[in-house]
């Protein structure tokens, strides 16, 4: 897949020099770059984040005060198209700068060519790890662009089954029947859509990997279109809703990193495949859910459709006792609503846990926040004929009653993060194009990175 990457140059293309410069070190630069600083001062060449200055035998791209990532992030299509470039000059990480510069390459031209190809880069300068969370990456984007016409819950669901396929992993696909048998809350949400649930389930175990080492479970919301059910969202508010599986396509992203680098871990992924739709067979507001764990569900909202996905994916997954449990959803505008779209929502059972993700997220500027699941809150959630509602009849805190709402259905002696993300640019940016996005998967396959190490290491005392 890698061999494919927008971005990288062919073997042997060895390319232009390409510098990445600071503000304050532009003046030295330019003196050692014949012309350049007559170029520059034509330009009004500043160093700043994204800024590029061709010059005959060279260009220079600005990096400001931001990493390295974000001002390389412009290069691809910032450069002539198919024009060749290997990175130059000092003060920046040449692995960071080469991740951003692919990143930049990436467009999503299923169904309309690009207008231009990219700018591509040396594969001097291309490490295969950089080569595998690019591709993992631009695997999550292009899942998260699709439209969903052409991206159902079967689709998806052939999707995980394809990526266990390429590294061969087991995989399991639940459909028919046994969803409502095994996820009778995901079922619920997908009842009333003609393109029926699916559960799909991929086990994998590292090369390096024994009964000792870390088992990870993953689990991703992979709601292939919202409508908000019989509570149904404005037309305004739908546009977007093909988005609503980002959650399934960061784990399957982070899932074929975490393969393709044959961490020392036990893998576990389950996503859940559902449209959000509307007919007779929808769920209704007031209708009482049994879930997999056993307890009933008001439901109070039929677009708070999120939570009933997962409650049911992480019951299961508390069953094998995983070492850490990690869900990924594109779950509440209220986590948008007071973090903006670029920092995704952080909960955590586990301060050690916690504070690796939030430290491997600053680690790779794939940042996280932390939020509270504040326990007062619990009560809001109570039922008068249920063990507990969808949603509080309060407006505020929505994120943190989402969160809290899942926590009940995870066993208290697990490690579990909730990652709320928005998966989505809204505009452009360098190396973050207008699209789906693969929001903490850097962050996430640092963090585990680290574990399977310390674990190792610990294996070895």
């Amino acid at each position: 897949m890698s061999e494919e990457l927008a971005g990288l140059a062919l073997a042997g293309e060895a390319g232009l020099p390409l510098y990445g410069v600071r503000p304050n070190g532009l003046r030295a630069l330019l003196a050692h770059l014949p012309g350049a600083t007559a170029q520059a001062g034509l330009v009004e060449f500043s160093a700043e984040t994204g800024q590029i200055l061709r010059l005959e035998n060279a260009a220079l791209v600005g990096l400001g005060t931001a990493p390295a990532l974000h001002g390389f992030g412009a290069a691809a299509m910032g450069l002539p198209a198919n024009s060749v470039w290997h990175l130059a000059g000092d003060g920046f990480d040449y692995e960071e700068a080469a991740l951003g510069f692919m990143l930049g390459a990436y467009l999503y031209d299923v169904f309309k060519p690009r207008r231009r190809a990219p700018a591509r880069l040396s594969r001097q300068n291309v490490s295969e790890r950089t080569k595998t969370v690019t591709s993992a990456i631009f695997f999550a984007r292009s899942l998260i662009n699709a439209p969903p016409n052409h991206l159902g819950p079967s689709e998806l669901a052939q999707a995980a089954m394809d990526l266990a396929a390429r590294h061969g992993a087991q995989a399991e696909r639940v459909s028919g029947n046994n969803v409502f048998t095994r996820y009778p809350a995901l079922a619920a949400v997908g009842a009333g859509s003609s393109r029926p649930p699916e559960v799909a389930i991929l086990q994998w175990q590292g090369s390096q990997a024994d009964g000792r080492s870390p088992l990870i479970s993953l689990c991703g919301k992979g709601v292939c279109f919202d409508t908000g059910g019989y509570d149904l969202k404005p037309s305004a508010a739908m546009l977007r809703m093909k988005k609503d599986m980002g959650g399934a396509a960061i784990v399957l992203g982070l899932s074929a990193a975490i393969m393709s680098l044959n961490l020392p871990v036990r893998l576990i992924l389950r996503i859940g495949c559902v449209e959000n739709s509307i007919s007779g067979h929808s769920m209704r507001p007031s209708d009482i859910l049994q879930t997999r764990s056993g307890l009933t569900v008001e439901i109070g909202n039929t677009d708070a459709e999120g939570r009933l996905v997962l409650c049911d994916l992480l019951s299961e997954a508390c069953e094998e006792k995983p070492d850490w449990l990690i869900d990924a959803a594109t779950l509440t505008g209220a986590a948008r609503a007071a973090l903006g779209p670029n920092l995704p929502a952080l909960f955590c059972t586990d301060d050690a846990m916690a504070a690796a993700l939030l430290h491997a997220g600053n680690a790779t500027h794939d940042p996280l926040w932390r939020l509270p699941l504040y326990e007062p809150y619990e009560s809001w959630l109570d039922s008068k004929i249920a063990d507990l509602n969808n949603v509080s009849s309060k407006p505020f805190a929505g994120a943190i009653i989402a969160a809290l709402f899942l926590k009940r259905f995870v066993s208290k002696q697990i490690s579990w993060a909730h990652i709320d993300t928005y998966a989505w640019n809204d505009t452009s940016s360098p190396g973050q194009p207008e699209g789906g996005e693969a929001q903490t998967l850097r962050a996430l396959l640092a963090a585990i990175e680290q574990f399977s190490a310390s674990r190792q290491r610990n294996a070895l005392l």
